[in-house]
């Protein structure tokens, strides 16, 4: 799921043409993070997953339905 996550969370955020600094500066987050919740190098946890939600402007059941969805395409 954690791959799905990634791959949910950097298309939201291409969709809304924000850098990885960008969305961390809005989330609150470092840069980094947000490139290692990207490549699933990190799982967030329910308080990140919100923040990053609510940076993005999208409900946190979107951004997990969005990765479910990605995760049972398979990629």
């Amino acid at each position: 799921m954690s791959d799905a996550f990634g791959l949910a969370l950097r298309r939201h955020r291409v969709e809304k043409k924000l850098s990885q600094e960008k969305l961390a500066e809005k989330a609150n987050l470092h840069p980094t993070y947000i490139g290692m919740l990207e490549r699933s190098l990190r799982n967030p946890t329910v308080n990140v997953a919100k923040a990053l939600a609510k940076a993005l402007n999208v409900s946190l059941s979107r951004l997990i339905a969005d990765a479910e969805a990605i995760q049972q395409r398979g990629r």
